[in-house]
């Protein structure tokens, strides 16, 4: 095909149009901006499938669970009732990297949609530090087929009612169901089988061995010292809830430790994607931003597909107002494509107030690196806090607000001046880390030669409580899936 003319001049969609489209998209993605992909599956989906894909939390292959089928009920209403609009694609961070285009997308929006997606997404996706930590997206396809198939048979084996309610549990559990601090053994998918099948026997002798031997137990003697020995081999305080509860549960089942395990393991697989939403979506968006306009640029897109790709690009980036009756936070791909579009302009055109704030790499002209680099290296705390400039706080009127509990007003505590920049980066960074904005919540001492209580422990930030209801209904879990008491203090962090 001639790198030349028009790829599309119609807003219907075919499979042909659509080959094409991608392999010009490619070429300005790798040649002129360099981006490093896992190699690209695209696949076009209905409506229907796409909230199919909703209430599955975006992953192709699903166990089953009835909140899955609470969340399609729920969205589908939405939909039918034009409360809400279905997303235009749908990516999964995978090798391949896995795109679902809508089937009632224009061509001009196909041609978005891949560029946002199949090369936006796919880079950060390949390239981020924390994606490449924490996830495994050679087998997640594999792993995910695995966990499907192995809910399915504990269902015929044990009942869905028993399946269901060790499920309940691990779901509400999943946020305390994560390694933050150390990377957890992965797991190999496509030995998984192999592998439970040897855990079983394994487990059964681990856990009969530390129980029983509990109950010989006596102050002083010497199944005593042996007791606190397995406890200090439980690395106690243990960050991971499901995974302590996985290997150490009196009560549980084979079989239900490894539907915990699974669990943990998808749990696992979104984390980083918690840490790192101002920087995914805004990567994706500067993306198909700049490869829509160097398309356009060289004739191969015409001005009615720009105006659309532009409509449609303006519309992902509105930001209500603060006071406005719909404002529900900032829109991370308005704050991450306005930052990005901003580092921009400071490799390549920087003003005095730029170079006092960025002398690293301020007019440097390597505009391409520094993102990149970016895009690889932060995550969105840490992004902010590094490129947050004055320029994109007062664009984006941005302002910190101070609230105080003896108080029943807010106070503004930080406005466009020289230390109320700085107050403002530093508070929307705060926002934006999950360890200050997520419960944490670690397991902190067993009483193994007691009463078996399990201890856990929260740390609260900011003095912030947990809700009440939901600290009920956490303990109910874990007394479900532990089998014995279980009791949750807090612990004020500075």
């Amino acid at each position: 095909m001639a790198d030349s003319g028009l790829l599309f001049d119609q807003s219907d969609w075919s499979f042909d149009l659509l080959r094409r489209t991608h392999d010009a998209i490619e070429a300005v993605a790798l040649r002129d901006l360099g981006l490093e992909i896992y190699p690209n599956q695209i696949e076009i989906i209905s409506a229907e499938q796409m909230l199919d894909a909703y209430s599955a939390i975006g992953m192709p292959l699903m166990y089953g669970h009835w909140s899955f089928g609470k969340h399609f009920i729920h969205h589908e209403r939405q939909y039918s009732a034009g409360h809400s609009a279905l997303a235009y694609e749908i990516v999964i961070n995978s090798n391949p990297c896995v795109s679902y285009c809508l089937e009632e997308n224009t061509m001009p929006m196909q041609a978005l949609v891949m560029a946002h997606a199949a090369f936006g997404h796919n880079h950060f996706f390949r390239n981020n530090h924390l994606f490449r930590q924490w996830t495994d997206a050679e087998n997640i396809l594999d792993y995910l087929a695995y966990a499907r198939a192995y809910i399915r048979r504990c269902e015929d084996q044990h009942g869905p009612a028993e399946v269901e309610r060790i499920l309940d549990a691990a779901h509400a559990l999943m946020s305390c169901g994560v390694f933050r601090h150390r990377r957890p053994p992965p797991p190999t998918a496509r030995e998984q089988e192999e592998r439970a099948r040897r855990r079983e026997a394994e487990r059964e002798r681990e856990v009969h061995y530390i129980w029983s031997g509990l109950d010989r137990a006596q102050p002083g003697s010497e199944a005593e010292s042996q007791m606190q020995e397995r406890k200090r081999e439980m690395h106690l305080p243990e960050e991971n809830l499901l995974y302590f509860l996985e290997r150490f549960s009196p009560v549980l089942q084979n079989w239900q430790r490894e539907v915990l395990s699974i669990t943990r393991h998808i749990a696992q697989y979104f984390y980083p994607q918690r840490q790192t939403k101002i920087m995914n979506e805004g990567c994706a968006t500067f993306v198909h931003y700049h490869i829509m306009h160097r398309l356009h640029e060289t004739g191969r897109i015409g001005d009615g597909a720009m105006l659309e790709v532009l409509a449609n690009h303006t519309n992902v980036l509105t930001q209500p107002a603060f006071d406005a009756p719909h404002f529900t936070g900032l829109n991370p791909y308005a704050i991450g494509f306005a930052m990005m579009r901003d580092i921009q302009r400071i490799c390549t055109d920087p003003t005095e107030e730029d170079r006092e704030w960025f002398p690293y790499v301020a007019g440097c002209g390597d505009w391409r690196g520094v993102l990149k680099e970016a895009w690889s290296a932060y995550r969105d705390e840490s992004f902010i806090q590094q490129f947050l400039s004055p320029r994109v706080i007062r664009d984006l009127r941005l302002f910190a607000l101070t609230e105080d509990e003896n108080q029943t007003w807010y106070r503004v505590s930080a406005i466009h001046d020289a230390a109320g920049y700085h107050r403002v980066r530093d508070t929307l960074q705060r926002a934006n880390d999950p360890a200050l904005t997520e419960p944490v919540i670690q397991v902190a001492d067993v009483d193994l030669l007691g009463d078996r209580v399990l201890h856990l422990e929260h740390r609260m930030f900011d003095g912030v409580p947990l809700d009440d209801g939901n600290r009920r209904k956490t303990l109910e879990h874990c007394r479900r899936l532990w089998g014995y008491d279980v009791r949750l203090t807090s612990q004020r962090e500075t």
